[in-house]
């Protein structure tokens, strides 16, 4: 199963950034590349190996991005019923013990679990959609089942 092709406004932003900037470290990799080259003998040239390794990974990632963001559909404006979980909802869930931890359902293009952005396909997201303030959602994970009960919902307001 492929992922989903949804991001944020904010997510195809990010990754028109990175991409610019992969652009910039390539065009600096392939001058250092170069005169790596120019010293001689490659193959017990460190500075040429580690180069050419670089450039093969900052390849990757290019043709990575030039081929999935054509196919991303940026979902900017918020889900006419704001009282339910859809995608780009922020969550604040009350776990087990109380403690309360907060998510926001993005897509899979912006997954960032120091920045508590989950894949609206993962496990968590997808017992969340269509859910709504006190509902409880029961996860079954390999480690076991988790319930959360939704404590908030809020959505970026967009400009417009």
């Amino acid at each position: 199963m492929s992922s989903s092709p949804y991001i944020t406004a904010q997510g195809m932003s990010r990754l028109n950034e990175e991409l610019t900037q992969i652009w910039i470290r390539r065009r600096d990799v392939v001058r250092a590349l170069s005169a790596a080259a120019a010293e001689g003998d490659r193959s017990e040239n460190a500075e040429y190996i580690y180069r050419k390794k670089e450039l093969r990974g900052l390849d990757r990632r290019i043709r990575y991005l030039q081929k999935r963001m054509p196919d991303l559909h940026v979902i900017a404006a918020n889900p006419d019923n704001q009282n339910r979980i859809f995608f780009a909802a922020w969550v604040t869930l009350r776990n087990e013990q109380g403690e309360k931890v907060e998510y926001r359902i993005v897509g899979p293009d912006e997954i960032d679990h120091q920045k508590g952005n989950v894949s609206m396909d993962s496990p968590l997201a997808l017992a969340l959609r269509g859910k709504e303030v006190d509902d409880e959602a029961i996860i079954t994970l390999p480690t076991g089942v988790k319930h959360y009960f939704v404590v908030a919902i809020r959505y970026q307001q967009v400009k417009g």
